[in-house]
């Protein structure tokens, strides 16, 4: 059992177990797991310098030069590379989390600010170029940190600030959209605000804008924007809300001098990030990522999470490491009871079946074929979860690319079973509960897989037999429903 919740921990936690992880982890504590993925700072940050190794998935190079700071394409190669690499995966994980919770897309950027900087403000790791990092690097940074302080950095992220025309806030004319998705989208959810709370919401973050700050052009990598407070465009008089802003119970922001009205964002973001309606949003939202999407939040569960969250003042680290010691979190009614993401299923396909030879480039397609495309969510509110991953033309994409990569391991495949295919049932267990993590089988899928395999020529176990039946035995395994939970 230990195993199986090893594995389970492995697919929500990360990207899927490979044969090394479980060989890791074989006879260590589940708790010992936990710590593993929680406290992954223990653990190197080394993956985007193995970029490149032979013993590790490829990337394609267009012209000879691999630049994730600068061709979004390649920033997608990077991150998909890191999420089947990474040894901390829980920190991929929940960028891929906060990444769709504060979902901002590449193209409005790039159509403002240009394909170099639109991939800068989107993917830019620190050092790399002049300029901050990008929005991934700050979902990254924060992957399990304070919630209030990720949602002060969003509202002064230069991607945001152009998602969401922060750039164009100004006292004359505030800007709401940005005021009312922090309030809708980022912290507690429709109904706790009205429309009076958005309009002083937008004079509260009045003068949070955008600067060049090399004086550049726009076509040069090594120019870069950054935020800037403005005090000649900010409202300073005072603001009220219909809900309190302060721990005594005032609901009004006070009139400020315009060298100080930066502090109107920090206290409003404050009241909202230390909510309890934030809190528990936040709680059922982790309860669909981390424990199921199959069945409604439970309450005690919301209740228990939010208390977590406020007991530790929005820190989110000890939130998730409660998520995944619970009760619920490692009840086996609920192992395969989320529906992977596109993301989740090409990297945990390509962890599980191999990778020698394959280039993650070859998964950008058929990616964005299933529904998912790294860093351009459909819109501000984020990808369809769920069910809606699911069209006939998603599920055809996820079977050609189960096709295709179990195709491209052949070999790989044939070798590794070829001593354990004495029977057909023998190579069908290996493949179902050693080489891949799919959810139970019925007897009736199972036994069509068995038809397959002894379909033609009788059962011998040769090495030929293997290795022309491996390659389609993986394929729908990886193609079928079962394979589609995590």
């Amino acid at each position: 059992m230990a195993r199986e919740e090893v594995a389970h921990l492995l697919r929500r936690a990360g990207f899927g177990p490979t044969a090394a992880d479980l060989a890791k982890f074989d006879a260590v504590p589940v708790s010992a797991v936990i710590d593993y993925l929680v406290d992954y700072e223990r653990q190197p940050d080394d993956v985007d310098s193995r970029i490149g190794q032979i013993d590790h998935v490829n990337v394609t190079t267009r012209g000879g030069e691999f630049s994730p700071n600068t061709d979004i394409e390649d920033a997608r190669q990077r991150w998909l590379f890191r999420m089947v690499h990474s040894q901390r995966p829980l920190q991929e994980k929940m960028a891929l989390f906060w990444h769709n919770h504060f979902a901002t897309g590449y193209s409005k950027i790039a159509g403002a600010f240009g394909t170099i900087h639109g991939t800068k403000m989107m993917a830019l790791k620190q050092g790399e170029l002049p300029g901050l990092p990008g929005q991934i690097e700050l979902f990254r940074r924060f992957a399990l940190g304070n919630f209030r302080n990720l949602l002060i950095e969003v509202a002064r992220d230069p991607a945001m600030l152009v998602w969401l025309d922060g750039r164009q806030n100004v006292r004359a004319q505030p800007q709401e959209n940005f005021a009312r998705e922090i309030m809708e989208l980022f912290t507690w959810g429709v109904g706790h605000y009205t429309e009076q709370d958005v309009y002083a919401a937008a004079r509260v973050f009045t003068g949070w804008n955008l600067r060049n700050a090399t004086g550049g052009l726009f076509t040069n990598p090594n120019t870069y924007y950054e935020f800037a407070y403005n005090p000649g465009q900010h409202d300073t008089t005072a603001k009220t809300f219909t809900f309190p802003i302060y721990s005594d119970g005032n609901r009004t922001i006070p009139a400020r001098s315009a060298s100080d009205g930066m502090q109107d964002g920090i206290d409003f973001i404050t009241a909202l990030a230390q909510h309890p309606e934030t809190a528990r949003r936040l709680a059922r939202k982790l309860w669909n990522f981390f424990v199921s999407e199959l069945e409604t939040p439970d309450p005690a569960f919301v209740e228990a999470v939010a208390a977590e969250y406020l007991r530790n003042g929005t820190e989110m680290k000890p939130v998730v490491r409660f998520i995944l010691q619970s009760e619920w979190f490692s009840d086996s009614d609920r192992w395969h009871a989320r529906y992977s993401w596109p993301a989740e299923f090409v990297v945990r396909a390509i962890r599980e079946i191999g990778w020698s030879g394959f280039s993650v480039d070859a998964a950008r397609t058929p990616l964005s074929n299933m529904g998912q495309t790294l860093f351009e969510p459909p819109n501000v509110a984020g990808w369809q979860l769920g069910a809606a991953w699911f069209s006939t033309s998603a599920m055809l994409a996820r079977m050609n690319f189960a096709s295709t990569l179990a195709a491209n391991q052949r070999f790989n495949l044939a070798r590794s079973a070829t001593s354990l295919g004495a029977t057909p049932e023998a190579l069908l267990e290996f493949f179902m509960f050693e080489r891949l993590s799919p959810a139970q089988f019925d007897r009736q899928p199972y036994n069509e897989l068995l038809t397959y395999l002894t379909a033609g020529e009788p059962w011998t176990g040769s090495e030929a037999q293997i290795g022309t039946k491996t390659v389609g035995l993986v394929r729908l395994i990886v193609g079928a429903a079962e394979y589609q939970f995590v």
